[in-house]
């Protein structure tokens, strides 16, 4: 089943798996952001990539034989490979990105991730980093260990969340403009360095990949009679037995987190703590606040781990070109 939205005309889908040949294997790939918008006609602007790999300290060291260039300068010298996933590990969230990489007259970003912490997120949104990105429309060029099908999880989860927030009617606009604001909630990114529209950008300039995306899980939410979806909009059930089955179809991890009463074995054996409320609307503030915490979290170690990893030049090259793109937003 292809979940990830994007469609690509296949003699581009191949030019862009033509970079994966300059590096060592990896188990999945997917590439994201503007390079996908249907009506994007500036081929300048850069691509890309997630990198997912079994073993990143042994990728990076062959990488490193292979694309040396590709790494800021100090930290080759200073550690290679080692300092490289140790500043990712430590200080970032598990994802090592190497920006302004020219290749095949493209301007690329690629980053690298340990295969087993991509699942941990996309199943429990333990960091909420590559999870959010996989909620909105990606291209996938290689998957050897199904992600795909994975991350369906993923976006059952995403559209349970967003419905908490949501009122009881609503267009389908809002709704793929929540599930994409999830990722961007508490991120210091928003502050100063990303477009102030980026979301409503985003959902419009792809919308119909979001719905071709989101329909198959829409329609579980309507046989459950949770949901019901016409050509005018949406409508939603908001008592309490129909929030209670939003919240127990968030992951594990956030509903830990939501969970004020005694624990007690889940059926996979692992403590799960209950989670009280009296309103959807308290559960609805539960929830934001266990998101808005982990994104808060995890963009401030990725923008440390960022700036320590592409080196200052590269940083300031790249955190200039988001504040442009954000001051103009504003202006």
């Amino acid at each position: 089943m292809v979940i990830s939205g994007a469609t690509m005309k296949n003699e581009e889908k191949t030019e862009l798996a033509g970079f994966l040949k300059t590096l060592p294997p990896v188990q999945f790939c997917c590439v994201y952001g503007s390079t996908l918008h249907p009506n994007n006609s500036d081929k300048s602007s850069m691509v890309d990539y997630i990198l997912g790999v079994a073993d990143p300290l042994k990728w990076h060291s062959e990488n490193l034989k292979l694309n040396r260039s590709h790494y800021a300068s100090w930290m080759v010298h200073l550690g290679g490979a080692k300092l490289v996933t140790k500043v990712a590990d430590g200080i970032g969230v598990g994802v090592h990105f190497n920006p302004f990489v020219t290749w095949n007259d493209k301007m690329l970003k690629y980053g690298v991730v340990r295969m087993h912490d991509l699942v941990e997120d996309i199943l429990n949104w333990q960091r909420f980093y590559i999870s959010g990105r996989l909620q909105k429309p990606v291209r996938v060029l290689l998957d050897n260990l199904d992600v795909e099908n994975l991350n369906a999880t993923n976006l059952r989860t995403a559209i349970a969340a967003a419905l908490l927030i949501l009122p009881s009617k609503f267009n389908e606009e809002d709704l793929y403009s929540t599930i994409c604001s999830l990722s961007y909630m508490g991120d210091l990114r928003m502050i100063f360095a990303e477009d102030k529209n980026k979301v409503k950008k985003i959902v419009q300039g792809q919308f119909n990949l979001f719905r071709s995306m989101y329909k198959p899980f829409i329609e579980e939410y309507e046989a459950k009679d949770v949901l019901r979806v016409s050509s005018f909009g949406g409508q939603q059930n908001c008592c309490l037995p129909a929030t209670r089955s939003l919240v127990c179809s968030l992951p594990l991890l956030v509903r830990n987190k939501m969970g004020t009463g005694l624990g007690g074995l889940g059926d996979s054996g692992q403590v799960v703590r209950e989670v009280v409320f009296s309103s959807r609307e308290e559960a609805a503030r539960s929830m934001q606040k266990v998101v808005r915490r982990t994104v808060i979290v995890s963009s401030l170690r990725q923008a440390v781990s960022g700036f320590v990893a592409a080196g200052g030049m590269n940083a300031g090259r790249y955190l200039a070109n988001k504040v442009r793109k954000a001051w103009k937003s504003w202006t």
